[in-house]
């Protein structure tokens, strides 16, 4: 083989290598367009970091003796804002695991009722929202010597339960979502529940807030969970009255959520989408 033979097969070996890594580019590409939700995560996690560390940094400067009862606070609601993670990521990934291994279309050639897939996993939501979060608070007693119980107290019951539901009915919205548009929307799983995180006022109360966005704020049950913990674990005063906010909110949620859910579930149905799902 001549020098110039090997030139040119040389460049035509780096024009090949160079053509396949421009269709794989363009896979990925066309996946990443044909696909909002991988549009949104791209600039969602910076988004939320940046807005929610702003609000606490501004919240901070203008309430140096918050600091005094920061540990304590902080401590809480990391363990309630985990609670309402697990609570709806659980649902979700409990239905999705039925997608990726196909066994949706198995399920329902069963006698088992929407209404009932949903009952149960709104029931494993709840086993593993309590195996995952229970550890943690007697760790944070071991490591820290702050038990989220004795600061609570009573209301911790309510306020487990109120991001428990409120979980729910999250988990079975991105359920229904994944299931009418397929496996590209499952990130929906993970960017849902932090969409709220900013206006949840985990780490400080709503009056840091924009006046356009409290409203807002108070239409999310998590908002009322928030405000009523920092209101015992500061001012030492439970406040029945968004105890009461919070399920209230939490019932019209769940209520849209299983709606949610049953809708889409009936539009896969008709399309013959349950025996297409999978990885």
């Amino acid at each position: 083989m001549t020098g110039a033979e090997t030139a040119t097969g040389v460049a035509s070996g780096a024009r090949g290598s160079v053509e396949r890594v421009g269709a794989l580019v363009s896979r990925y590409y066309f996946l990443l367009r044909g696909s909002w939700p991988r549009m949104l995560e791209l600039a969602y996690w910076p988004v939320v970091q940046m807005v929610m560390w702003g609000f606490m940094t501004v919240f901070l400067a203008t309430k140096t003796s918050y600091v005094a009862h920061a540990f304590g606070v902080l401590i809480s609601a990391v363990m309630l804002w985990d609670a309402l993670f697990r609570s709806q990521i659980s649902v979700s990934l409990s239905f999705m695991e039925e997608m990726w291994s196909r066994n949706l279309g198995q399920l329902f050639m069963s006698p088992l009722r929407p209404a009932e897939m949903m009952a149960g996993l709104l029931t494993i939501s709840a086993l593993r929202t309590l195996i995952g979060v229970i550890p943690a608070t007697l760790l944070a007693i071991v490591f820290f010597d702050y038990s989220i119980y004795e600061g609570l107290g009573i209301p911790l019951v309510g306020f487990f339960a109120a991001l428990l539901v409120m979980g729910w009915a999250i988990g079975l919205a991105v359920a229904g979502l994944v299931l009418r548009f397929g496996l590209g929307a499952e990130s929906l799983a993970w960017v849902s529940v932090f969409a709220l995180a900013p206006v949840s006022g985990i780490w400080y109360p709503i009056s840091i807030l924009p006046g356009w966005l409290q409203p807002v704020s108070l239409m999310l049950p998590s908002a009322h969970v928030f405000e009523g913990m920092r209101s015992i674990l500061i001012d030492a005063e439970f406040q029945p009255a968004s105890m009461a906010a919070a399920f209230g909110l939490d019932a019209i949620y769940l209520a849209l959520g299983a709606a949610c859910f049953r809708h889409c579930f009936e539009l896969a149905r008709r399309d013959g989408q349950l025996l297409q799902s999978g990885e």
